[in-house]
């Protein structure tokens, strides 16, 4: 496939990894048509006559080539390469379950990977600012049992220094593989009880406190949260944390994703992650990155 992108400057760059978005996706999975698709193609990618029966997902495999490469990285480039090479390489949909922008108090851990214990992956790419990240990993550590930044060989020295050693530190190198430049081991015991109450949803921890036997507390709706956080104050830290990552890895469960991640060019994979589908949208979606790039030009008409 013989597709070539324009001259990338910072408008053509935004715009190609805007292909992997959520509006996009939803829009493919929905309506199995994205004008906004046809758009950014059009913005940033050239494409000649020979290019124009081959699938939409062809755009995708050459986009992602370009944003996995050290110039033109982008966040993305990351959450497909954890996505690809640890929820994958390391573990599967059966036995983890990978969260997007998992929210814990006031910042997002760009990837959340509950499993046998729980891990946030906090990305700071080769064009991410470092200022907030102190802030960040120490939300993290009152979640979650193990905290990794990854990142790019420009922060790497930063990075490194700048953190304590109770954070992993990953470098994502130019042969676009996933290096470990400090391991770390699991820390369950340091979670904050109320910190994961507050994170998780009510369902959630109705289910951990079920698992340790204790019963609901016996007050009106509008009471019951408060209510469910003071039992999780007195709970100890290891035991419920691994009650939570076993009532995570089931409650968000990808495992239905497993036949429609199979057929689809492995670019789209992290993408998919981060846009909750409809079961029956996957059909859609699938038809539609099957779908010609001639017929895609025409989505924005």
């Amino acid at each position: 496939m013989g597709l070539q992108t324009k001259i990338l400057d910072g408008n053509q760059q935004s715009a190609v990894a805007r292909l992997f978005s959520a509006a996009v996706i939803r829009e493919l999975a929905q309506k199995g048509k994205s004008p906004l698709f046809s758009r950014l193609i059009q913005e940033s990618l050239i494409i000649d006559e020979n290019s124009l029966c081959a699938p939409v997902s062809s755009i995708f495999e050459s986009a992602f080539s370009l944003l996995r490469k050290k110039d033109y990285r982008h966040e993305y480039a990351y959450k497909a390469a954890i996505t690809k090479k640890i929820l994958f390489g390391r573990h599967s949909l059966k036995s983890a379950s990978l969260v997007t922008e998992f929210r814990v108090e006031n910042s997002k851990a760009d990837i959340a990977i509950f499993n046998g214990t729980s891990t946030a992956y906090e990305i700071k790419s080769e064009r991410d600012k470092l200022g907030r990240l102190h802030g960040q990993i120490e939300t993290y550590k009152r979640f979650f049992s193990k905290v990794y930044v990854i990142t790019g060989e420009n922060h790497l020295e930063e990075v490194v220094k700048n953190t304590p050693t109770d954070v992993g530190v990953l470098l994502l190198n130019n042969r676009f593989a996933i290096s470990t430049i400090r391991e770390i081991k699991d820390d369950p015991a340091r979670v904050c009880p109320t910190v994961i109450f507050d994170a998780i949803q009510l369902r959630e921890a109705l289910a951990i406190l079920d698992v340790l036997g204790i019963d609901p507390p016996s007050v009106a709706n509008t009471q019951i949260r408060a209510a469910v956080r003071e039992i999780f104050k007195s709970l100890d830290p290891k035991t419920l944390h691994g009650h939570m990552v076993n009532t995570l890895r089931d409650s968000r469960s990808s495992l239905s994703l497993a036949e429609t991640l199979h057929s689809l060019p492995d670019s789209l994979h992290a993408a998919i992650f981060s846009t909750p589908l409809k079961l029956r949208e996957h059909a859609t979606l699938l038809q539609a990155v099957n779908t010609s790039i001639r017929e895609a030009l025409n989505w924005a008409r």
